[in-house]
């Protein structure tokens, strides 16, 4: 599905379509959450921890990078 980018004010955003928001359980007002994939871009519903989460598992990468390669190995 193609989305057109919009100017709204000052910013750029995406209007979805309502099936698409249907297929993501999400209702306007909401958040969703998009993150990186090896094949691109990802959007799905957010949950209040997913961002907490993230930024605890960013830290903890940031903290334990050259353990972390060596456990890769």
């Amino acid at each position: 599905m193609e989305l057109k980018l919009r100017k709204i004010g000052n910013s750029v955003g995406v209007v979805f379509p309502k099936e698409v928001l249907a297929h993501l359980k999400a209702e306007e007002g909401e958040s969703i959450a998009l993150t990186e994939t090896p094949d691109g871009y990802r959007i799905v519903q957010s949950q209040s921890d997913f961002a907490k989460t993230m930024e605890v598992m960013k830290s903890l990468s940031d903290r334990y990078r050259n353990t972390l390669r060596e456990l890769a190995k």
